[in-house]
């Protein structure tokens, strides 16, 4: 006859509940994992495959309550991990977005926006449209397998302890700052270039005056701003790749990892 104990039933909560928090914290800001249009119930399930399959290499659980403070400040502490170690590969999507709103803005699509139900805020077409590009290039690159694997190891270089993350906040911060940095370096050309088209509209607003500058003026920046976009997007790959491979990095050391 097979008897349960109440010490093997709690092991096996800790053993689940602890490293379940720290891969919810991933799915919930990473790339990918974190899109709307997954439902919260395959994202749960997902968490749960992966946090069996990692469960037998973790070793070294500590041996506490679950329901303790110690255990409630050990939950808190894995879902920092996760939290962070996905918003250092969002920041790549978060610049991306940024460029497609600095571009489309100075266009003139700023009054084409509408309500996007995914990020639950106001959006343009070409934040979309670089959005998926952005996606497609990270899916290509397998970073989808690099996240789950940087997961995996993360309990061996940054395991489950109450001594403390080890995270530097202030780390993350600087890194947030590169959303502004990449955004700005992706959308330079387009914006240069749009620069030029309302310099030369507004010297011809002051020429001839009798013309009609909203007439002209959004068609003319509209049709330049998409030309510059088809031409300067294969130069986006290499940007893109560098950034991608820069956000593993930075979530190799949120993790714990050597560089």
């Amino acid at each position: 006859m097979v008897s349960f104990s109440s010490d093997l039933l709690q092991a096996f909560i800790v053993s689940l509940i602890f490293p379940l928090t720290r891969v919810l914290g991933v799915i919930a800001a990473a790339p990918i994992f974190n899109h709307q249009s997954i439902p919260n119930r395959v994202k749960l399930g997902l968490g749960i495959m992966i946090t069996l399959a990692v469960t037998p290499t973790i070793a070294n659980l500590p041996n506490i309550q679950i329901f303790s403070f110690q255990g409630l400040m050990i939950l808190v502490e894995q879902l920092v991990i996760g939290l962070a170690m996905g918003f250092s590969m969002r920041i790549v999507f978060a610049a991306m977005e940024l460029a497609g709103f600095l571009i489309g803005t100075t266009m003139g699509l700023g009054f084409a926006s509408f309500y996007d139900p995914m990020t639950q805020g106001q959006s343009m077409a070409l934040n979309q449209m670089l959005m998926l590009l952005a996606m497609m290039v990270f899916l290509s690159m397998d970073g989808h397998l690099v996240i789950i694997s940087t997961i995996a190891e993360s309990f061996a270089w940054l395991p489950i302890t109450l001594e403390g993350t080890g995270i530097r906040p202030m780390n993350i911060a600087m890194w947030g700052a590169d959303i502004f940095n990449a955004g700005l370096l992706l959308a330079l050309p387009a914006l240069t270039a749009l620069l030029l088209v309302n310099m030369a509209m507004g010297i011809l607003t002051k020429t001839a005056p009798q013309l009609n500058l909203f007439g002209i003026g959004f068609p003319v920046t509209i049709g330049v701003g998409f030309v510059v976009v088809m031409l300067t997007l294969p130069n986006m790959l290499k940007p893109l790749e560098n950034m991608i491979h820069q956000g593993i990095t930075r979530m190799h050391q949120t993790s714990g990892m050597p560089n």
